[in-house]
């Protein structure tokens, strides 16, 4: 079981949240993005403790594959892996974008496409986020509407409050709201195009690169009647909150030891905690602590992993079943 060291990123409309909550000491400030997990190139993850200290997600990879990623994922991904998993502060709203599907990233970018979902972890009063058309769009209208500056008004907007879901299949148009902290969990592929940023300036005076016209084919139209992912809240037994061919993603809020049987599961596993802390063990023995903040990678070599809880832990799953 690994740890890895967080790349920390800075955005225009990066908060201060993230290092407390992760309980860390930078000097970094207006962190926007805590990248927990990745495999995208330039930015590879680093084993931050153990026996495997200082080696790279990519090197462990190259030397366990199946045992690492589980047969069927190594033959499909290779040597890159396939999640990307971040902690997301935003002190203002994110611009609004989409990311293409598989066919689309491939045709233009030689890519993966980019489906993803988000776990609300915490939010301000009055934090918000937009998933999805309110009304039937056409590329005419969604053209028109960002070049007069009225495509807000077009977008689903809900107010959220810790444990909200939302999936977000690639294509459909998003944008994180001010004061949302959010765990995101998505394909691994850094491909998005932004649509419209309010008009904001970077540090030099300078706006952002719009993709305005690259997003028109890549948008899915369809209206959905509701944009939120439903789920019965549980103590003590697993809640699948996202089941899709990119990942699946589970919650469980312990309060006693619980065992998560990995044997019928050819992934590895990934273990964010959201709140608390306890001690994981797998089948062959290997413990680690872990607390709020922390993402654990589980080789799929383990069959079993028991989670012991200290008062209370609160975590997601990820795995590609």
């Amino acid at each position: 079981m690994y740890k890895f060291i967080p790349i920390l990123k800075s955005p225009l409309w990066g908060g201060e949240k993230i290092a407390p909550y992760k309980r860390m000491q930078t000097d970094r400030t207006q962190i926007g993005e805590s990248w927990e997990l990745s495999g995208v190139e330039g930015d590879v993850s680093v084993v931050a403790e153990g026996p495997d200290a200082g080696k790279t997600l990519t090197q462990l990879i190259d030397r366990d594959r199946e045992r690492l990623l589980g047969q069927g994922n190594y033959q499909r991904f290779g040597r890159e892996f396939p999640l990307l998993i971040k902690f997301i502060d935003a002190r203002q709203d994110l611009s609004i974008q989409v990311h293409p599907d598989d066919r689309l990233a491939w045709e233009r970018h030689r890519s993966k496409g980019k489906t993803e979902m988000w776990y609300v972890v915490a939010a301000d009063e009055g934090a918000h986020l937009r998933s999805g058309f309110a009304r039937q769009v056409t590329p005419a209208e969604y053209e028109k509407s960002v070049a007069d500056d009225t495509i807000t008004e077009l977008l689903s907007d809900h107010e959220v409050r810790p444990g909200d879901v939302f999936f977000l299949p690639a294509g459909r148009i998003h944008s994180i709201g001010a004061g949302s902290f959010i765990a995101e969990i998505q394909q691994t592929s850094n491909i998005t195009y932004r649509i419209y940023d309010f008009n904001r300036r970077d540090a030099q005076g300078n706006l952002r690169e719009l993709h305005t016209e690259l997003a028109k084919e890549a948008i899915d139209y369809t209206v959905a009647a509701d944009y939120r992912t439903r789920y019965e809240t549980a103590k003590d037994r697993p809640v699948e909150l996202v089941a899709c061919p990119y990942f699946t993603t589970t919650l469980y809020d312990l309060t006693r030891p619980c065992e998560i049987d990995l044997a019928a599961t050819d992934s590895f596993l990934v273990v964010i905690c959201i709140e608390g802390s306890g001690t994981l063990t797998d089948d062959q023995g290997n413990t680690l602590p872990v607390r709020q903040g922390e993402t654990v990678l589980v080789p799929a070599s383990a069959r079993s992993v028991s989670v012991e809880p200290e008062q209370g832990i609160k975590f997601l799953t990820s795995r590609i079943d």
